[in-house]
């Protein structure tokens, strides 16, 4: 296991999740009185660790027929669109 890919890795999905939407509605679940706090964070958490193995996934299958760099001018234009989205619809 390389350490530095997973320090990378783990420190921008951490940074791209606070505050996100995802995070908004496992705050609104885990503030009901009624529901179990461990049940929250292990869908929660469950929820994560599938679709980061999807994400893995596709990027994989994807890697196989587009070029890293490619990729990484693909997801560089697509970041940059939705902040100017963002930024518009603000």
């Amino acid at each position: 296991m390389d350490l530095k890919i997973l320090v990378t890795v783990f420190t921008s999905v951490f940074i791209a999740e606070l505050g996100d939407k995802t995070q908004l509605a496992t705050m609104l679940f885990a503030a009901d009185k009624d529901a179990s706090k461990l049940t929250v964070f292990v869908g929660a958490a469950l929820a994560l660790v599938l679709t980061s193995a999807i994400g893995v996934a596709a990027g994989s299958i994807v890697s196989q027929y587009v070029s890293e760099k490619t990729l990484q001018y693909v997801a560089g234009v697509g970041f940059i669109g939705i902040g100017l989205w963002t930024l518009i619809k603000a």
